[in-house]
């Protein structure tokens, strides 16, 4: 119990290390700089239908501060008990109409998909407010923290879920990396599309579970120096982690939302990031 509370400590740290960049400028920066031209118009991400057909609704899976947290809850229609649960994370823009449709496709998968909502039900549609609803996470990061604990709290004990993934791209990329160091012996499957990253060593021992990530080349917010450090790091701990890089993607390129859309580095991550859940959660 000591050595479990020492490194649930532990976890708390990585998001806060990791938004200072070597260039000065914070994690909220160095986004906005990427999506400055950009509006969250959906993308085939959001467009292309669900592999089956899915049910959705808007739930209550929380209560932070005192007030109850909307999601969005999606699940295949032809469901007859639990399947494996998966937290999805929304990009910077909030969880919008473009993410619940991403939440349908990844139920439409075979699974239980509960998109959580980071941002108080507010969401953005110019780079502005989007890096002011960001920076206010990141702020504070313990409502957030608190928050995605419930999502998997809900998935575990209202949904039955036997095993639970976690997604996200973008801000949510490096909050599918934080789920997984807060709840390092219970997420069962990390995916992270191009979200800020950890490298120290004793704060990434911790992490007990397979973690994909996907990256664009081009991508000025997230060195490639970053990544491979990343990954040299979880492979010196012993740990299961495959990184793909895009050398022609930018930022953003498998948004569900936004300008940055890579069709063929999308299509690829996505047949990937399936593969990769079917095989630790299914």
């Amino acid at each position: 119990m000591v050595m479990k509370t020492l490194w649930m400590a532990l976890a708390l740290l990585p998001l806060t290390a990791g938004f200072a960049h070597a260039e000065g400028k914070s994690e909220a920066e160095a986004m906005a700089a990427q999506h400055q031209h950009d509006a969250p118009k959906p993308t085939e991400a959001a467009t292309t239908p669900p592999a089956q057909a899915v049910t959705g609704e808007d739930v209550v899976y929380a209560e932070v501060g005192g007030q109850p947290v909307h999601g969005y809850l999606a699940r295949p229609k032809s469901a007859k008990g639990p399947l494996p649960g998966l937290i999805v994370i929304h990009e910077w823009w909030g969880l919008n109409d473009n993410i619940r449709q991403m939440t349908k496709r990844l139920a439409g998968e075979g699974y239980t998909a509960l998109a959580v909502d980071l941002y108080g039900g507010q969401t953005a549609d110019k780079p502005e407010a989007a890096q002011q609803l960001m920076q206010k996470v990141l702020a504070d990061l313990g409502p957030g923290e608190q928050n995605v604990r419930a999502a998997y709290q809900y998935l575990e004990t209202k949904q039955k879920a036997p095993k639970i993934g976690v997604i996200g791209w973008c801000f949510g990329g490096g909050w599918s990396l934080q789920t997984a160091l807060l709840l390092p012996d219970k997420i069962d499957a990390t995916v992270i599309y191009y979200g800020h990253l950890e490298t120290d060593k004793e704060k990434l021992r911790p992490l007990q579970m397979p973690v994909i990530g996907f990256f664009g080349g081009k991508d000025t917010s997230i060195p490639v120096e970053s990544i491979r450090a990343f990954e040299s790091a979880l492979k010196s701990l012993g740990k299961s982690v495959e990184i793909h890089i895009y050398d022609d993607a930018n930022h953003a390129f498998a948004n569900a939302s936004g300008g940055n859309y890579n069709p063929a580095a999308a299509k690829d991550a996505w047949g990937r990031t399936t593969a990769f859940l079917a095989k630790h959660l299914k």
